[in-house]
């Protein structure tokens, strides 16, 4: 099965990876602007988010494979790769398995370390959301519900963005829930050590994030021999949405 994606412009590809719970959707206004400088843009759901397929199945490796398959697919010998969060682990592992499909490599504010589990309470709240026809009702009524558990508005508002109408009144949610909840352990696992990519990466993170901390970074150069970490001012963890011109500058310029 072929990932879902959405192309923008024309060019040299860019392919963007999403975070967890997230869809390449949530990269639009960015992937409008770089396609601008001459890129053509793939906004990639990633397996069991956004519009593309469901598989009881999920792990980094097989995520890995799933945008091996899109790129023999879509015809594309070489791309950029721009990873988020999860997306980020997904890069990494990509670039290291198959280094001769990658130009440039962009990883934002994910490490190479293991991350324990620490989404639980996003996905108690997306649970009990599933299971209440009265809050899927209409969006607002979504979102008052999931304020019980998530009082942040913005973690909100990206969460409730895979909201979809499955017919009239009846809302529901885009990504396998079911399955990212008894997988969720795959999400913050560690990179292979022994592995080691030597082209150019660059790591951006948020000044105001903790998923890249000076400790960390050690690591970073160990596994990526030609690494850049960078830090984006006024932003935390969604550092191309709290930051959007600062993160595009400095990608911009890498690429």
């Amino acid at each position: 099965m072929i990932l879902h994606s959405n192309i923008i412009g024309e060019g040299e590809p860019l392919v963007i990876l999403h975070g967890f719970l997230g869809m390449g959707d949530n990269w639009r206004t960015l992937a409008k602007t770089f396609s601008k400088d001459g890129y053509e843009v793939h906004l990639v759901d990633q397996r069991n988010h956004g519009r593309s397929f469901h598989s009881d199945d999920f792990s980094y490796e097989l995520l890995v494979e799933d945008l091996k398959v899109y790129c023999e697919h879509k015809e594309i010998e070489k791309i950029n790769l721009l990873g988020h969060s999860m997306g980020g682990k997904t890069a990494m592992l990509f670039a290291v398995t198959y280094p001769e499909i990658i130009n440039k490599l962009i990883i934002a504010d994910i490490g190479v370390k293991e991350y324990p589990p620490h989404h639980t309470i996003i996905l108690e709240g997306l649970e009990a959301l599933s299971y209440s026809d009265e809050a899927m009702a209409s969006r607002s009524a979504a979102d008052n519900f999931l304020a019980n558990y998530i009082p942040d508005l913005g973690t909100r508002m990206f969460l409730l963005k895979n909201l979809f109408w499955k017919e009239k009144g009846i809302l529901g949610l885009r990504m396998n829930l079911s399955v990212l909840i008894d997988k969720v352990e795959e999400i913050g696992k560690l990179f292979p050590e022994e592995k080691v990519y030597k082209k150019e990466t660059l790591f951006l993170r948020g000044d105001r994030s903790d998923y890249i901390l000076p400790k960390d970074e050690k690591d970073i150069y160990n596994a990526f021999a030609k690494a850049k970490i960078e830090t984006i001012s006024n932003a935390g963890h969604w550092l191309h949405a709290e930051n959007p011109q600062d993160f595009y500058n400095k990608v911009i310029n890498f690429l």
